[in-house]
């Protein structure tokens, strides 16, 4: 297995560590969370630049790789619903579409394709890593300003709440975009056979 390949596979054990700290309650342990998730996002920002420049791509990191990505992105989501951060339905969406997608790439497996990742998925996955950054900054920022300096209004959650709530809804129409326009330009799979 080559370097890259190693470095998707250590994305999704990053994906349950990152969970572990962000669902402990002590400030120390969301800040490792955040650190955790930024060091699985560089992982994927250099194992793919790695396998292409030394020409080390495999079917296995086609297939792999976004879906190491979907595994730490759904982690983040379904947990920041379990904290109360964002409504379960943007993430009900987000997970729709990451199957949609996924069933694509199996099906298209099974009549010999490999589908890459596209420009729009690409596009997607980064205005949910933004989403997920801010979210973490804010449960840090809080924590630090409950912790240390005994400071935190309900007017700051609610304008914090306001934020995050139209961040996801741009978050959840790229999202859909992407998945819409990935299934329409594959869907010569749905015919075949």
């Amino acid at each position: 297995m080559n370097l890259p390949n190693r470095l998707t596979l250590i994305r999704i054990g990053a994906a349950f560590i990152f969970m572990i700290f962000l669902f402990d309650d002590r400030l120390y342990a969301k800040y490792l969370a955040l650190f955790v998730f930024t060091g699985a996002v560089l992982t994927d920002i250099y194992d793919g630049r790695l396998a292409r420049r030394k020409g080390m791509v495999t079917n296995f990191g086609k297939l792999m790789d976004p879906l190491a990505d979907k595994i730490l992105i759904v982690s983040a989501f379904v947990s920041f619903v379990g904290l109360g951060y964002i409504p379960a339905w943007t993430v009900i969406i987000i997970i729709s579409r990451e199957f949609a997608i996924t069933g694509l790439r199996l099906l298209a497996a099974s009549q010999g394709e490999i589908l890459a990742a596209e420009k729009g998925g690409k596009h997607k996955t980064a205005s949910q890593m933004f989403a997920i950054f801010t979210i973490l900054t804010f449960i840090c920022l809080r924590g630090t300003a409950i912790h240390f300096f005994d400071f935190w209004t309900e007017s700051a959650d609610k304008w914090f709440q306001f934020f995050l709530i139209y961040l996801m809804y741009i978050t959840v129409i790229l999202t859909v975009i992407s998945g819409s326009l990935y299934l329409y330009r594959n869907r010569h799979l749905f015919s075949k056979g």
